[in-house]
């Protein structure tokens, strides 16, 4: 056998022995992923269409039915006044109809959680890329202000805030930029390390000596290289974030009535826990689905986007 006829079957062996990694998209389609998305994309969908959503039970989250509630103001029948015409029960104490309740609180509890996470991610991403890529004074900068933000007690911040600004202001925006201006700092570090890394590769230095700019290098050669990095931290945080505007309404510096809130909804219903516990069950079970199903997507995300992770 000739060297050139050998050649071919060594480099087909090898690329046949060579591990390779399934798409990324059948990670999805294992079970619990696929569950978790399911949830997830009901809840968006239920949040996008919540006026059309509740208008199919009858109800909507503002009117109060007092003759669904008994003399002590509880719900009357079973499981907090579950029946045909509230599918969910009635709120205690005003009647309202809690289909509707937990509907439109995923507008605010999603829309807070989703709007902050961009927010966070868009100021650590920019700050860690200029740190791990200018060095020097910058870095050290960067470094001092992700300290001083970690060390910083958001809960303290936020409920002082929020009776800064009059009743007046916008809750819903209050809370997305309190929430994304103190979630920057963890992607920040990461999104640095990676950049001191990859600026010290021969590519990007080549690429400097050859006179590109350092928005040529921020574009072109460090975001895509840290862009997996960005989306799996983003999808690991979004249910912290969700979880935070949920700590901040329960707390009664979040949303304010009669404003549906998933938080709210819960802080309302530890009132009435020993009177009817059945309030608490459905804004509670929304709230852990939806977090619990973003976790497992970014978890499945992430061991999808591992390098290790071959088959």
């Amino acid at each position: 056998m000739t060297t050139s006829e050998a050649l071919p079957v060594e480099a087909a062996a090898s690329t046949e022995e060579r591990p390779s990694r399934a798409p990324v998209w059948r990670s999805f389609l294992r079970p619990l992923p696929l569950a978790a998305g399911i949830v997830v994309v009901v809840s968006l969908l239920a949040a996008l269409f919540a006026s059309q959503l509740a208008a199919l039970s009858g109800n909507d989250p503002f009117t109060y039915h007092a003759d669904a509630l008994g003399a002590d103001t509880s719900p009357k029948g079973a499981l907090g006044g579950v029946s045909a015409e509230h599918w969910f029960g009635v709120e205690p104490g005003t009647g309202r109809d809690l289909f509707s309740l937990v509907i439109y609180g995923a507008r605010v509890s999603l829309l807070v959680g989703i709007a902050s996470t961009v927010l966070a991610t868009v100021i650590g991403v920019v700050l860690g890329i200029v740190a791990g890529a200018v060095g020097g004074l910058i870095e050290k900068l960067v470094d001092f202000a992700t300290d001083v933000t970690l060390g910083f007690p958001f809960l303290i911040f936020a409920i002082a805030l929020s009776a800064l600004f009059p009743l007046e202001a916008p809750r819903a925006l209050l809370l997305t930029v309190v929430i994304g201006m103190f979630g920057w700092p963890g992607i920040a570090r990461v999104v640095a390390a990676e950049t001191r890394v990859i600026v010290r590769q021969p590519y990007v230095v080549a690429s400097r000596v050859m006179g590109a700019r350092f928005g040529h290098v921020f574009r072109h050669q460090v975001l895509p290289n840290v862009a997996s990095t960005v989306i799996v931290y983003s999808c690991i945080s979004l249910p912290g974030r969700i979880s935070a505007e949920a700590t901040l309404s329960f707390l009664g510096v979040g949303v304010l009535p009669p404003t549906p809130s998933w938080g709210r909804s819960i802080g309302d219903a530890i009132n009435w826990l020993l009177v009817d516990p059945a309030f608490l069950l459905f804004p509670a079970a929304a709230l852990f689905l939806v977090t619990y199903s973003f976790n497992i997507l970014g978890d499945t995300l992430r061991d999808a986007l591992d390098p290790r992770g071959v088959r």
